[in-house]
């Protein structure tokens, strides 16, 4: 989740006053980083990932499961009896949003070698193993992304009702400030992103219409003048951060070998990101209604939309300077390599000011345009004892902007005097229910990157036509129905090279020939005479690979499960969360999801998660069933 800085939170209007400081010093702090080591190479190729787990209890007797607000006491004593104990504990455990969530990781990052792809699982299992083992009867770890009644009354344990007066941090109408995690820079976000906004974040997300849902499907506010201008008909009205952040993701992070390769890498994979996240959906649920979209992504960006009316284009421009094109949580607006120019059909906003400093600092125009346009952007948090920092030795600054710019790819220098390089973030997957799947789309993403620096492969398109895939991948069984636009020609850059992609001509304008829309399944496994497929590739770098038979194994069950997804022989989890309330007993077809039935949803993803259960349907043959591994709620319907 960012920057966690420790110290007395400032309110909105005194962060405010001192937004140009923070500015001012973050540039200054990201030129002292890039200046040292911009010229650093030959960096071990490294990654991690980070998966993020919601904390639930299960009352057998009145069939009904809640999210548990016990996140930092069991944070607490994760870290106790781990890394503080041990510094090369397997594990690291972090905070997050909710005050029912938690992040994992692995305790070292991984390596270069194909061998390291066959613990990744293990170091997963491990991890849910250890948190599930300090959970109180019933209680349970889950890797869902979102929670199916998250803002319906008593969605929490212990129970708290939601404070809309003033006052609370998110004044929502649903969300109870108690379910925001206590470090106070959850709160301080919250509540800081609704006062610059001026009003409250507004989420709508069409409902699913079933047979029996009413047309039109309104929802009236009477208590809430604001709530019943904001929500629309046919939607499903959610008001608060927590409505986004308070969802669970999987991201991949890489260490590059040099500022150019991780450029490189940020825009190839920037093209994947909404392939792999309609491969991955998993949240069809929001608010105790089933909706028509299936991935988390416009609802988070939604809930940490801090634009003025202004900056939206709702009023002229009069206390603000810019008219800011979409949410601080959304897809990347420019390219960083010199291959990528030629595709930045999106207009961008910069401080030019900014701009003109990084360029006279020595730094290009893309990532000069890059940074300044991360820093259009307010500081939402700011603590008192981190105004005043030393420049040259801390990055605070920039970070408070950089944690904040919430995107598809993350572009990440090195910490100050550390030994970590260059990096980039890989965020757009939601989190799958079990171990097995989750490893398989990180082997997948990591795989994807050693071919793409292996071949120079050119994944390149026009970013705008990337925004249009992003808007694409969320829909309804969009692995199936949406068509997106790819590539056709990945290798057509022969011997192209990292720094400068061949003989690309920046100058030269995208030919449209160049892309077409394609299925998931023609993107991911190939069509003959269209499009080679990434499976394909993938399948003949392994053969030319050294690989040991287990780790061989293992990644080629992982690229089947990805493959058969793609395919449609295997549902995504959104669609076997579809399937399985569409046949559940109490369902009335009318798009509501009741306490009863999220428990035995709920029940069924912990059994399927803790291998107590098959299921075919979402995870085919692939799936390496074990005993249980250690859930404390065992009981069934």
């Amino acid at each position: 989740m960012g920057l966690l800085s420790q110290g007395s939170p400032l309110s909105w209007e005194e962060t405010k006053r001192h937004a140009d400081h923070v500015r001012r010093h973050g540039i200054l702090q990201f030129l002292h980083i890039y200046h040292a080591v911009k010229d650093r190479h030959k960096d071990v190729l490294k990654w991690g990932d980070e998966v993020e787990y919601m904390l639930v209890s299960f009352d057998h007797e009145n069939k009904k499961v809640q999210l548990v607000l016990s996140g930092e006491e069991v944070l607490e004593t994760l870290q106790e009896k781990g890394e503080r104990t041990n510094p090369n504990h397997p594990t690291l455990w972090r905070p997050e949003y909710g005050s029912y969530m938690i992040e994992g990781t692995p305790g070292q990052p991984y390596g270069g070698t194909m061998s390291e792809f066959n613990t990744v699982e293990a170091n997963m299992r491990e991890r849910r193993k250890e948190a599930t083992s300090i959970l109180e009867e019933n209680q349970a770890l889950c890797t869902i992304t979102s929670f199916p009644r998250l803002g319906c009354p008593g969605f929490t344990v212990p129970e708290y009702k939601p404070n809309p007066v003033e006052g609370g941090a998110s004044k929502s109408l649903f969300f109870p400030d108690e379910a925001i995690n206590k470090h106070p820079r959850f709160s301080t976000l919250t509540r800081n992103i609704r006062h610059r906004r001026g009003e409250k974040v507004v989420i709508n997300v069409p409902i699913f219409k079933d047979k029996n849902t009413p047309s039109p499907f309104i929802e009236t506010f009477p208590e809430d003048d604001e709530a019943a201008r904001a929500s629309k008909p046919d939607h499903i009205y959610m008001d608060a951060m927590g409505f986004g952040m308070g969802n669970c993701c999987l991201q991949v992070t890489f260490q590059a070998c040099s500022i150019s390769e991780a450029r490189y890498l940020y825009d190839q994979l920037a093209t994947i990101c909404p392939i792999v996240m309609a491969l991955s959906a998993a949240s069809p649920f929001y608010r105790g209604y089933v909706s028509d979209i299936d991935c988390r992504w416009g609802v988070i960006s939604a809930s940490v939309d801090d634009r003025t009316r202004e900056e939206r284009g709702l009023e002229p421009l009069k206390n603000n300077n810019y008219r800011i094109s979409k949410s601080r949580y959304d897809s990347i607006d420019s390219y960083l390599s010199k291959c990528g120019e030629k595709y930045n059909d999106i207009d961008l906003t910069i401080d030019k000011e900014i701009y003109e400093q990084l360029l006279k600092e020595g730094i290009d125009h893309l990532l000069a345009q890059h940074v300044a346009h991360l820093f259009i952007r307010d500081p939402l948090t700011l603590f008192e004892e981190k105004i005043h920092l030393d420049d040259a030795n801390e990055s605070d600054h920039f970070e408070n902007i950089q944690s904040t710019n919430w995107q598809t790819m993350r572009f990440k220098p090195p910490p100050p005097n550390s030994d970590i390089g260059w990096r980039v973030e890989f965020r757009p997957m939601e989190v799958q229910l079990t171990d097995f799947e989750n490893s398989a789309y990180v082997v997948f993403v990591v795989l994807l990157t050693r071919v793409i620096l292996s071949y120079k492969l050119d994944f390149l398109i026009p970013l705008s036509k990337v925004d249009v895939n992003m808007k694409v991948a969320q829909k309804r069984d969009a692995v199936l129905r949406g068509m997106f636009y790819f590539r056709k020609d990945i290798c057509k850059g022969g011997n192209a090279v990292v720094d400068g992609c061949g003989k690309a001509q920046s100058s030269a304008e995208p030919a449209v020939e160049e892309y077409a829309l394609m299925s998931i399944d023609t993107i991911i496994n190939g069509k003959e005479g269209v499009f080679p497929g990434l499976i394909p590739i993938l399948n003949s770098y392994l053969e030319n690979m050294e690989v040991d038979v287990d780790t061989r194994c293992s990644i080629l069950n992982y690229l089947k499960l990805i493959k058969k997804r793609a395919s449609g022989e295997l549902m995504t989890v959104a669609r076997w969360m579809r399937e399985f309330i569409a046949k559940h007993p109490d369902y009335k077809q009318d798009s509501v999801i009741t306490d009863e039935m999220n428990y035995s949803l709920l029940l069924k993803c912990n059994q399927i998660a803790n291998e107590l259960c098959e299921c075919p349907e979402l995870l085919g043959s692939a799936f390496r069933k074990v005993k249980n591994s250690g859930s404390k709620t065992e009981s069934s319907n």
